[in-house]
């Protein structure tokens, strides 16, 4: 797919690797919609993006979690913008901690950011790309932690897990009417996440080099908007990892227990 002039749609596009994707993929010519909770922040992205691509970009305001944002969102992209042909679902958060340390409502207001409303402006994206007869690309970022699990991630895992899950189904769904569905899982990524999921900054610092750069992923989740595919996995040991944890369980949860539980 030759990105010029395609609509691609960025949640959680305010910083971190959303803001970067919204880079990437201006940068191919695309008009980007960029949206996230801190309209100041995508307001300068949006700024960044026209610069790059030489066309119109946009930022709107929304909370994920709040289907009547979601609604209003839709709204003004369909007035001012126009269809939707590429929807990276990027907004989430997590936090590292014991399972039975967890608030409850820290629970559910991660299973509604990471996984409830991703479902619901899916749902109506998708709705409007079959009923337009129109291709298109539905790009979710999950995480390794949605392959293999580690202690302190029970609640984040779970979402990621889910995440998986309704993308490998959709994917099928979706095939005979030319839509097209990625899963990324990344490791860690060098962003603010971690200022929220692990505030004292020691997982960072025990990953050391093995965290990934967020410009270099942006451009490689971008690369598969021209040429779509499965999934995008990295860095590559955890994905040969993730394989062999699936194939030999018990050795994986004395791995992910251990060898890779750095949180």
């Amino acid at each position: 797919m030759d990105l010029t002039n395609k609509v691609v749609l960025v949640t959680g596009g305010s910083a971190g690797l959303g803001e970067q994707i919204c880079y990437a993929a201006a940068k191919k010519g695309a008009i980007v919609v960029t949206c996230a909770r801190r309209i100041n922040l995508i307001g300068q992205v949006k700024e960044t993006c026209a610069q790059l691509s030489g066309k119109p970009a946009f930022a709107f305001q929304l909370d994920i979690a709040d289907p009547t944002s979601v609604a209003s969102l839709l709204d003004k992209v369909a007035n001012e913008v126009g269809p939707v042909d590429i929807l990276v679902n990027n907004a989430g958060f997590g936090i590292f901690e014991n399972f039975v340390d967890f608030q409850m409502t820290d629970v559910y207001k991660m299973f509604e950011v990471n996984l409830l409303g991703m479902m619901v402006l899916t749902q109506r994206i998708v709705i409007d790309m079959l009923a337009q007869n129109r291709s298109g690309q539905i790009i979710n970022v999950a995480s390794m932690a949605g392959k293999m699990a580690t202690p302190k991630s029970t609640i984040y895992s779970a979402t990621k897990f889910a995440v998986l899950g309704f993308s490998n189904a959709l994917r099928l769904e979706l095939k005979s009417a030319g839509i097209q569905v990625t899963t990324v899982n990344p490791g860690p990524v060098a962003t603010e996440f971690f200022d929220k999921a692990d505030p004292s900054g020691n997982y960072l610092d025990a990953m050391g080099n093995h965290v990934l750069d967020p410009v270099k992923l942006a451009e490689r989740i971008v690369r598969s908007m021209e040429r779509p595919k499965r999934e995008i996995n990295a860095p590559g040991y955890l994905e040969v990892a993730a394989r062999f944890y699936t194939l030999f369980p018990q050795i994986g949860d004395f791995l992910a227990g251990g060898l890779f539980n750095k949180k």
